[in-house]
């Protein structure tokens, strides 16, 4: 589906006022380009105040078999950063809960950005952490996968114990999927919309797509990032992952499928590769998302693919507003600084429609 064509079709709808079409910047159609230059563009938005950390429990202490040992295993928890809006409005507010993809932060510049947006729209703003990132390694000896649905939960669960009834989720590629598995699997009572950006639906078309000659770029970065984070596990919690350097594990790894075999499925509870792929694609509820939910996906996305099957029921579902523009790269969608969006269309795109739904 073209950028026109479905921009037409959505502004054929009294709905579709949020809705702006997406020009590329000029000299950045390549997706590449588009990807590489917007995970480094610095946003133009205003500085928000400084956000009160919530440290939330996703996962209690207990013991597991790994690689057919017994292991006790701590508990983990997950560090969120939050932005509040004054104590008199903030229960009526819709707080926006951002969760950044594979190997980003809180702190990461799509995050960043959207904070800025939602805060200005007088938005709570809860900047979620995955176990481990941000720099709370140390909180969870436990990994972050694509499957820790209930890690959004935890989080919804802790605003909601805090009073917060207006809740709304956003996420951005393997975030994405975290936040649209987590909509797709129940109803959450509190959760109003959820949006995702570049979200990963295919985690096996995806994870091909990346091992492609053109992308692999992004699998090393990925992969040496990923090595890095276990290398540190290794010295904070010895008892789960000193073994794997006596292995051989991290010279074995060379790829994103390899590492989802060798890493995710040991520590994840999964077969291998395959089944976490199949056990944990969002895809598998696009016909059943029961809230209203917003999908951004680039046809030219370098790296992630979505399947036919999973667009056809994205488009049937009439709780979904599926928009898949012509160019826009990976997570970037950078138009043209001077326009209404700023630059920066998807993160503009998100905060208005969030804000329709809203109404």
């Amino acid at each position: 589906m073209t950028s026109s064509s479905t921009l037409e079709a959505k502004a054929a709808s009294p709905a579709a006022e949020w809705l702006l079409p997406f020009v590329p910047r000029r000299g950045l159609r390549n997706p590449h380009l588009q990807t590489i230059v917007g995970n480094f563009l610095r946003r133009p938005w205003a500085p928000v105040p400084p956000p009160e950390p919530l440290v939330v429990p996703v996962e209690a202490e207990h013991d597991a078999l790994i690689g057919g040992r017994p292991v006790h295993i701590p508990a983990s928890k997950l560090l969120c950063l939050c932005h509040w809006q004054p104590a008199a409005a903030r229960r009526e507010r819709l707080t926006v809960v951002l969760v950044h993809g594979l190997e980003g932060s809180a702190s990461s510049g799509y995050v960043l950005g959207s904070t800025a947006l939602l805060w200005a729209a007088g938005c709570n703003v809860v900047r979620m952490n995955m176990r481990s990132c941000g720099g709370s390694d140390a909180l969870a000896p436990t990994i972050y996968h694509s499957g820790r649905f209930g890690d959004v939960g935890a989080v919804v669960d802790a605003l909601e114990a805090l009073g917060q009834e207006h809740i709304a989720l956003v996420g951005y590629s393997m975030g994405g999927n975290l936040v649209l598995g987590y909509a797709g699997q129940c109803a959450p009572r509190g959760v109003r919309a959820v949006a995702g950006v570049s979200p990963l639906l295919d985690l096996a078309a995806s994870s091909a797509a990346l091992h492609l000659p053109a992308n692999r770029l992004y699998e090393a970065r990925f992969l040496r990032a990923m090595k890095l984070r276990l290398r540190l596990k290794a010295q904070l919690f010895p008892q789960l992952y000193a073994g794997l350097e006596q292995e051989g594990v991290y010279h074995r790894i060379r790829s994103m499928r390899e590492f989802d075999g060798e890493i995710v499925a040991r520590f994840g509870g999964f077969r291998d590769a395959d089944d976490y792929y199949e056990q944990v694609r969002s895809s598998r509820y696009a016909s059943a998302f029961a809230i209203p939910t917003l999908i951004l996906h680039a046809a030219d996305d370098p790296f992630l693919r979505t399947i036919p099957d999973t667009r056809a029921a994205l488009l049937a579902n009439p709780r979904v507003t599926y928009i898949e523009t012509r160019h826009g790269g990976h997570c970037a969608f950078l138009s043209e600084p001077g326009d209404a969006d700023r630059g920066r269309w998807a993160e503009a795109t998100v905060a208005r429609w969030l804000q329709a739904a809203r109404a």
